[in-house]
């Protein structure tokens, strides 16, 4: 069991619970789906699931895995990982946002953002040009989706990772399932990790966490244009380098030393001046 969920986490479960102050590291180990499942899943929605993903649920129905940190000694959830099962991998749909009769739907917002779209044509929308499934509900502050960019059932293109925010905004993340589970797991699950690959950023809180537990990972705002930007061009041998010095014998070293008494020696006899001396 220790072996299999270390090769599900990459062992992030062993850095959790060797990290100071990390306490409660859960695992819940979730069966394979059906393949069944799978097939039936594909023919309801008519898309087909990405490689990588349908790997995934054939080795695990779903993921799920929190920890703890203790204050006052008691333990509080930080990090929470979750990737939702076959079933849960609903479709979001353009149902009404409020319960209310008459009320706004998904769609209606979406249309209302033309000049938007003109800006990013590429953004997933909530009418029948995508299908939208949710993957990870991020506890509420938002949801992580796996987009298709096509409603036709003949085409199966290959779907993008993207998060919507609260504000339904939506933020591309990751081409594939794979590069978006290892970011999961690179970020342990912390709150609004999501947000760092938005515009405005994480807030004071999720900031602190991140200060606190984030490992050293690829910053993407120190990228630069020119690729040498950033290389380190000095050289530690000429930096390092002793200069080479001629060793000094013992003779020499007595003779500069003689050399410099016999100088601040005063003469016996002085030096007769330019006046002539009385007979």
């Amino acid at each position: 069991m220790a072996s299999h969920i270390e090769k599900i986490t990459l062992g992030v479960s062993k850095i959790l619970e060797s990290s100071p102050g990390v306490t409660d590291v859960k695992f819940e180990a979730i069966p394979p789906a059906e393949r069944h499942a799978i097939v039936s899943w594909e023919q309801k929605h008519k898309c087909t699931l990405p490689e990588d993903l349908k790997n995934f649920y054939l080795m695990t129905d779903g993921f799920l895995m929190s920890w703890s940190v203790k204050l006052d000694d008691s333990p509080i959830q930080v990090g929470s990982m979750v990737i939702n099962s076959i079933s849960s991998l609903t479709r979001l749909r353009s149902a009404s946002a409020y319960s209310l009769p008459n009320s706004p739907t998904l769609d209606d917002l979406d249309g209302g953002s033309d000049e938007e779209g003109t800006r990013h044509p590429d953004r997933p929308h909530f009418n029948s040009r995508n299908m939208i499934f949710e993957l990870d509900p991020c506890n509420g502050n938002g949801k992580v989706c796996l987009v298709y960019k096509t409603s036709k059932p003949e085409v199966t293109p290959e779907p993008n990772i993207w998060f919507l925010d609260r504000a339904l905004y939506w933020h591309f993340l990751t081409d594939t399932f794979t590069a978006y589970y290892r970011l999961l797991l690179c970020h342990l699950g912390l709150p609004q990790w999501q947000y760092s690959f938005t515009s405005y950023g994480l807030s004071p809180q999720a900031k602190q966490w991140m200060n606190m537990y984030k490992p050293i990972t690829f910053n993407p705002s120190t990228l630069s244009e020119d690729p040498e930007a950033f290389i380190n061009k000095l050289d530690p041998n000429k930096i390092f380098k002793a200069k080479n010095k001629t060793p000094v014998t013992k003779k020499k070293l007595l003779g500069s030393l003689a050399g410099q008494k016999s100088n601040l020696t005063p003469s016996k006899y002085p030096a007769s001046s330019g006046t002539a001396t009385r007979k």
